[in-house]
């Protein structure tokens, strides 16, 4: 089979990253893998509601209805 007509596939499309893309995605690889230590770090909460701590961006959501403190 030919791929004359097909279009390129995501593989064959990519730029190559240049040496400060490679830089970038290697410190928000790291600031990630921080974030994670981080969250593991913190004490768990015993009969919570679960899931990630709901004042890091100044609100508490319960069941999809935020409210700002």
């Amino acid at each position: 089979m030919t791929r004359q007509n097909q279009p390129p596939t995501a593989a064959e499309s990519r730029k190559p990253l240049t040496p400060a893309a490679r830089r970038a995605l290697a410190e928000a690889e790291a600031r990630r893998q921080v974030a994670r230590e981080q969250e593991a770090a913190q004490p768990r909460e015993i009969g919570g509601r679960g899931g990630k701590e709901p004042v890091r961006y100044g609100d508490w959501e319960v069941k999809g209805l935020a409210t700002d403190f």
